[in-house]
């Protein structure tokens, strides 16, 4: 088959999704599909080599000078073509800075719009490229959002299937002026109606973005999250163990692994650490905490550390840079414990399958895809969200019994291996595009 994934870049950061479409992309061409994986916004930023074509539609500074400057669509084509170069764009949007929530509403809702919005020429020089060079069997959208152009695609490649996966569609839609985001759903509702098939990780945000899109069950596949387990299986080169940093023989650390940000949690397993650490029985746990640092975010995670050094707890609270692949990796098999208390409705959670692979149990909020995850695999553990006591219990109960901790990890991992593999998530894609 001739696939297309439409994939959405998230500026500078490493990008869960993007990641996840990108190692799928490479499972499936080693299966004998012809894959494209096409980055819309920005280019992606994955943790590992990427497959992804190097020209990017829709360009962030593009769309959003088109937005701002409608008066720019008079001007010839090639004369804005630099705005779409990826160096640019990548080098503009490496911070991420946040943009204003009521320009964001309006700019979203004119993508939605596709060609009737103010993005219409883009819309058509996608839809352009799409027909002309490179005419798919299936287009696989890595959310509904970027799916302005489905009506236009449907009635230029009737007899190209379309596949949008959903996840996280409902948290940049919730982050909308009211109104905003109201009309977002509608015209999201709207355009729902002309895919084929919906994709998700987990019947729960299959039952969610159901009821909040009017989408039946029936026309959701549901794929559970999966991830290549090539590098976990490899040793780690020499090189990289000189990096690490070095663990006392009677550590114990915890682990954290996603965004340094309040809506990953990291403050609530600051607080727990806190607590447990200002325990003399405890002097021997240390946190260490990896991911990328938006800007926004910076002040965030100085008073966080503000916080643990008036506790006097400073030396035991790493904080790493955000890591490549190698590096993950290396850093997740010094874990003794993984946990992301996430306060909202994950609707993935790779970071959990990453620690099972390693051999690591997790703990987590009972809610959202985490508690699918955690009770298909049986690789952790689950608490009651925002609970602190019941997180520094799960983790202090997991320190003083090393016999359950292995348990569970060998349990995640063999799980991970069996039934969370990129090869059988390949398959599974290749059925939903083929399936008509």
């Amino acid at each position: 088959m001739k696939i297309v994934f439409l994939t959405a870049g998230a500026a500078g950061m490493y990008c869960g999704s993007c990641m996840h479409d990108n190692a799928i992309a490479k499972a499936m061409r080693a299966g004998g599909d012809d894959v494209l994986l096409q980055p819309v916004y920005t280019p992606i930023r994955t943790d590992e080599a990427t497959i992804a074509s190097q020209q990017v539609f829709f360009g962030g500074i593009h769309v959003y000078l088109l937005q701002q400057m409608p008066w720019l669509r008079w001007l010839p084509r090639w004369t804005r073509s630099w705005m779409d170069h990826p160096g640019l764009i990548r080098m503009l949007t490496r911070r991420a800075v946040k943009t204003d929530p009521a320009k964001l509403g309006a700019l979203t809702l004119s993508m939605l719009r596709g060609e009737h919005g103010r993005q219409f020429e883009e819309v058509s020089r996608l839809v352009d490229w799409l027909v002309k060079d490179i005419q798919p069997d299936a287009i696989i959208f890595s959310n509904l959002l970027i799916g302005g152009a489905i009506p236009t695609i449907r009635r230029r490649l009737p007899d190209t299937r379309l596949v949008v996966t959903l996840q996280g569609d409902d948290i940049f839609l919730d982050h909308l002026p009211h109104d905003a985001r109201a009309q977002a759903i509608v015209l999201c509702s709207e355009l729902a109606e002309q895919v084929d098939v919906f994709v998700s990780h987990s019947e729960f945000y299959r039952d969610k973005m159901g009821a909040l899109l009017g989408i039946p069950p029936e026309r959701f596949d549901v794929h559970p999250l999966s991830i290549d387990l090539a590098p976990f299986d490899r040793p780690e080169s020499s090189d990289r163990l000189a990096e690490a940093p070095s663990k006392l023989e009677d550590e114990f650390r915890i682990g954290y692994l996603a965004r340094l940000a309040p809506e990953k949690g990291l403050h609530h397993l600051v607080d727990a650490f806190l607590r447990i650490g200002a325990m003399p029985e405890h002097a021997n746990v240390t946190l260490h905490a990896a991911g990328w640092l938006g800007e926004h975010n910076r002040a965030y995670l100085e008073e966080l550390q503000s916080r643990v050094a008036a506790a006097g707890l400073s030396d035991r609270f790493v904080v790493h840079d955000s890591p490549d692949q190698p590096t993950k990796i290396n850093l997740l098999r010094q874990m003794d414990v993984l946990s992301v208390p996430a306060p909202y409705e994950d609707p993935k959670g790779l970071f959990l399958l990453e620690a099972m692979a390693c051999g690591v149990p997790v703990v987590q909020p009972d809610h959202g895809a985490f508690t699918e995850v955690v009770r298909s695999t049986g690789g952790g553990l689950l608490f009651h969200p925002e609970d602190t006591d019941a997180l520094v219990s799960d983790l202090i109960g997991l320190k003083n019994d090393p016999d359950r901790r292995t348990g569970l990890g060998e349990t995640g991992r063999q799980s991970v291996h069996q039934r969370h593999h990129i090869e059988a998530a390949a398959d599974r894609m290749r059925r939903t595009c083929q399936r008509g």
